[in-house]
């Protein structure tokens, strides 16, 4: 199974991508902007935020080779909305709409209730909810959990068996549209079968 941990910083991705045919300079505002709005903000795991936008980068443009600046803008402010306190206007007003919409359809909306049952609710709505998304939103939602996903032994057990069942529930269907992400979620589930 592949992992995508190459890029741990801006500057090491940026030199794979200068030879790619990518917008360079559109990608690199976007990772300023993700920077600027995640700041000093961590993983569970301890590694800086960004680390995880740069690995959901790296899984596109490795992965499926996706070069399009509005795809791979997306991706590294997945996020920000839902993890920091910029808006889906705010995204609009510097990345332009498909920007936004691709940032808005990946972003979990707050629960309703504040319990763990509540919290739970919401999150599958949220994931039910992407597979009436648009192809691009998919593509960074599965870019986003194979980031997630790809080091899941790293996570506590009962974290990982109930991350595990998600997305073998929902990630997995979402992923069997695009050949090079069903085959990758093909190899990750054979890998961690022993949490089914």
């Amino acid at each position: 199974m592949e992992t995508f941990t190459s890029w741990r910083t801006w500057d090491e991705a940026k030199a794979d991508l200068a030879e790619l045919p990518v917008d360079l300079p559109a990608v690199e505002k976007a990772a300023t902007a993700a920077q600027r709005w995640h700041g000093d903000q961590r993983r569970p795991t301890g590694v800086p935020y960004v680390e995880h936008l740069l690995e959901a980068l790296e899984v596109l443009v490795r992965g499926p080779q996706v070069t399009s600046s509005d795809l791979l803008a997306a991706v590294l402010l997945h996020d920000v909305v839902e993890d920091t306190g910029a808006t889906v206007s705010e995204v609009e007003a510097e990345f332009g709409p498909v920007v936004a919409e691709l940032v808005d359809w990946v972003t979990k909306p707050p629960a309703a209730g504040a319990g763990r049952q509540a919290k739970r609710a919401a999150k599958a709505a949220y994931l039910r909810r992407l597979g009436e998304a648009p192809r691009e939103a998919v593509l960074v939602k599965l870019a986003d959990r194979v980031s997630n996903v790809q080091r899941l032994y790293q996570m506590p057990p009962d974290y990982q068996r109930r991350y595990y069942a998600e997305t073998v529930t929902y990630i997995l269907p979402l992923a069997a549209a695009d050949p090079w992400f069903e085959r990758w979620y093909g190899e990750w589930r054979e890998r961690f079968a022993h949490l089914r």
